[in-house]
Parts: C-alpha cells; sequence; structure tokens
C-alpha cells in the first residue's frame, strides 16, 4: 500500500493558509463515511505516523451501532488501529461556512490490525492486486442514479421531489428531459465546479425515470482509482445537494410506485500497458469478455449481498423496471444484469446493472472483479447472449430478499477465498444485526395490514 507524501500536505497547507479544519473520513461496510474533525496543525502528524481511530469504527451497523459478534469491539477493546492518508484525497471544501478540507484515510495493513480486514477499500485493493499478479488491470467506471428531495417532507410526512427553481415540484417522469436539467442548473453549476477542483471527472448528466431522479457518469479508469472518485462524489453530492436546501438521496428504492435509484458498474481487463483485452470488432467481445461475463453469472448469488446490501435494496427488483433480476446478458440490451454496450472496438466492456445506488462501491467492484477473474481463470461460459426482452426469457432468477443474499453469502466458499474469512465475520456479523432489528421493528405497514384485521 502507497499513502501519501507529507509533501502533499505541506504544499497543501501552504496554498491554503485560511483552511482551519480538516475532515478525516474513512468508509465503513455501509458506505458511511466516519472519522474526525482536526485542526490545522494536527494535519502533519496524520502523514508522519497515521491517525489512531478506534477498531470499532468498521463493525458499526447503518444506525451507527457497535456489532457484538464481529470481534473488533470487546473482544480487542476496542483497539486504536492506525490509518494513514490516501494520495491526492486532501481537498477543499469551498461550499463549507468554516474553511474545511477532507483527507480520506485507509486502515495500515499492519498498524491497522485487527480493523484493516474489514476496511471496504483494502478488500478492493486485495482482488485488485490478485487480477494483477495474473498480468490483468480492471478498468471501471461508476454511474449513480439519485433523487433530490425537498429538505423538509410533505404533509404527510414523507419525502418529496426539491422545488425546481422556477418554484415548481416535479411531478410526472420525463427521462431524458432537458428542461429537468435546467432546473437544476444552479446545484449542476457547483457539483460540476466542485468535481473539477477535486478532479473527479464527472461526465453526463441525465433527467432519469421518476420525478427528481438525476444520473450523472463518472469516467473509467484504474478500478481502485474509479471507485475512490465514485466514493467521493457521493458524498459531493450530498454536500452541495444541502448547500441548496435539498437531500440528494441514494436510497434503492425511496417510492414505491416509481423508478429505484441503480448503480451501474461499468468493467473491463487491460493489459500492463493499457491494451483493452475485451476489445473486439464483434460487439459480444473477445473470448476473456465471454469468459469474465460467465465468471460475474457464477458468481451473482453469492454476490448479492455486495451489491445489495439491506432490506430497501430489494423493493427495487421489478419485472420491466430496468432493474434486472435473473443471471442473463446480452449484447446492447437493457433488459439482462450484464449488458455488453455497442460502440467502437476499443471501448468494449461489460455494464453490470444489479447494484443499487446503496451499495458500497469498494465492495461492489471488489465482487465484480473477483468474479470475473474467476471466469476467466477458469474460462466459464456464459451461453449465448440473450437477444429481446430479458425479462420473458429467464429461466433462473434472483431472490429478491436480503435473508436469501445473507445466508448464499456466508455459505460462499468462493466469497471466503475472494475476500478472506476475517471480512466476511465482521461484514456479516454487521448485516445479521441489521436484519434483526429491522425484523424486530413494528411500523406503519404492519398497522395497516394487521391491526383490525389478524
Amino acid at each position: 500500500m502507497t499513502f501519501a507524501h507529507e509533501q502533499e500536505a505541506l504544499q497543501f497547507l501552504a496554498q491554503y493558509p485560511e483552511i482551519e479544519l480538516f475532515e478525516l473520513f474513512i468508509l465503513d461496510a455501509n458506505g458511511v463515511p466516519r472519522g474526525k474533525l482536526l485542526h490545522r496543525e494536527e494535519l502533519l502528524a496524520v502523514y508522519r505516523s497515521g491517525r489512531p481511530l478506534p477498531s470499532a469504527i468498521l463493525n458499526l451497523t447503518m444506525q451507527g451501532e457497535d456489532t457484538e459478534g464481529s470481534g473488533l469491539v470487546w473482544d480487542v477493546g476496542d483497539i486504536d488501529c492506525r490509518a494513514y492518508p490516501l494520495p491526492g484525497s486532501l481537498v477543499r471544501l469551498p461550499w463549507r461556512s468554516m474553511p474545511t478540507a477532507a483527507l480520506q484515510v485507509q486502515m495500515h495493513p499492519s498498524e491497522g490490525l485487527p480493523a484493516v480486514v474489514a476496511d471496504p477499500r483494502h478488500v478492493l485493493q486485495q482482488v485488485v492486486e490478485a487480477m494483477q499478479a495474473d498480468g490483468l488491470y480492471p478498468v471501471m467506471a461508476c454511474e449513480l442514479e439519485f433523487y433530490l428531495l425537498d429538505a423538509k417532507a410533505d404533509a404527510q410526512g414523507r419525502p418529496q421531489p426539491a422545488l425546481d427553481i422556477d418554484g415548481g415540484r416535479p411531478s410526472q417522469t420525463q427521462v431524458y428531459g432537458l428542461r429537468e436539467l435546467e432546473q437544476i442548473e444552479p446545484f449542476l453549476a457547483d457539483l460540476y465546479n466542485a468535481c473539477r477542483e477535486q478532479h473527479i471527472p464527472v461526465r453526463t448528466a441525465i433527467s432519469e425515470y421518476a420525478p427528481g431522479q438525476v444520473e450523472i457518469t463518472l469516467e473509467h479508469g484504474p478500478a481502485l482509482e474509479a471507485m475512490d472518485q465514485a466514493v467521493r462524489y457521493k458524498r459531493l453530492v450530498k454536500s452541495i445537494a444541502a448547500a441548496h436546501g435539498m437531500k440528494a438521496c441514494f436510497m434503492a428504492k425511496p417510492f414505491a410506485s416509481i423508478a429505484g435509484s441503480g448503480m451501474h458498474m461499468h468493467i473491463s481487463v487491460a493489459d500492463k500497458d493499457g491494451n483493452n483485452l475485451f476489445a473486439a470488432e464483434d460487439k459480444a467481445g473477445t473470448q476473456m469478455l465471454r469468459h469474465a461475463v460467465g465468471g460475474m453469472m457464477a458468481c451473482l448469488l453469492d454476490s448479492l449481498l455486495l451489491f445489495c446490501p439491506n432490506a430497501n435494496s430489494y423493493r427495487r427488483f421489478q419485472a420491466n423496471s430496468y432493474a434486472p433480476f435473473a443471471p442473463t446478458w446480452g449484447v446492447d440490451n437493457r433488459t439482462v444484469s450484464l449488458r455488453v454496450p455497442g460502440g467502437p472496438a476499443p471501448s468494449r466492456h461489460v455494464e453490470h446493472r444489479v447494484c443499487g445506488a446503496d451499495a458500497n462501491p469498494y465492495l461492489a467492484a471488489a465482487a465484480i472483479i473477483a468474479a470475473s477473474h474467476r471466469g476467466i481463470r477458469e474460462q466459464l461460459d456464459p451461453g449465448a447472449p440473450i437477444e429481446g426482452n430479458g425479462y420473458a426469457q429467464a429461466e433462473t432468477r434472483l431472490p429478491t430478499d436480503w435473508l436469501s443474499a445473507l445466508t448464499a453469502l456466508e455459505k460462499s466458499a468462493w466469497a471466503r477465498d475472494a475476500f478472506g474469512p476475517a471480512f466476511l465475520k465482521v461484514y456479516l456479523a454487521v448485516k445479521r444485526e441489521e436484519y434483526r432489528q429491522y425484523m424486530a421493528e413494528v411500523g406503519e405497514q404492519d398497522w395497516r395490514w394487521y391491526l383490525n384485521q389478524a
């Protein structure tokens, strides 16, 4: 692991003498950034000798609670583990009222024990290095869909789309609508400016398949770097939205009757010189691409909890919703789970369409790369690509419930080998505790269904 050099901090401090506060953050298993707020005089020490963080920071549930069965709390006395800065992650946050910058850290391979085994970025790094050991270099890009919501709920206490700049509220789907993008222009302008300053390569913006739903694509690059950008981009979207009096929502299915939000992951594999090994004039790609697809299909069920980590994730899977729920692939076909887009041969890649926008980009990417690597090594055949309606032709379907996905990952010998039993112990403990709490909660739907009938 190569951490950032102290010179990077010295140059930053010289360039921005007004900045007094630094947000130090690490991503937990759920993709939630957690950390500390440091003062200016504390920054250099982080680069020189790391920053101690409690082991329990990487065992927290979505509610921010310790998971006793993770082995990272009482068993180790919530020991301090040292994390170090990632190169290029020290960036200014210009929208903050107090002069503030952010700094992303990762647990050190040895000084970060025992928590390093649960660090999602560390998991992805190991998977990438395993593929690189075979002379294969994964290249990825991320497309995240999200809703722009009003900071205030409606009269019934439910979330609602944010107001447009003309004072109206989006009420109908206008997919690819240009007026819809024009109505959020102030937000987009600030987001693009912030991304430019933080060297995050954002590209196309699209009005998506529901009122207030947006997608902005990111440029492809080396897998670890691309997921770093996705993580920081997601934080930017939320922060810029809040600065505009809105809430950016990355739930997989925030509304029952309209589209869910996905995270489409694009992957190809390059050689050491950067040549795309999936490239072929045939739109179905090279034999290596097909083998990678075969691996992704074979590991889809075992990976599902990493793609769809929450109870809400599974509400997204509905027929004819552009949210695929079967081990299928096709060429330029949006009704399948694994799509090979058209375009010139050098751009040939696979679009993985299963992940919800609520997935942790590091863990989702790790599962996709590990599955692709397996398919290439074992030369797995994906079968013929589906033509036409993939929903109607699917011979088998993925389970659409949280417990089945949790159980599949728990039983997977492939996952233990790919991600390590130590990581799975922590991750599964967190998800089991979340499942227990979720199922124990009695809410409005229970009352509506059963209060007067049972």
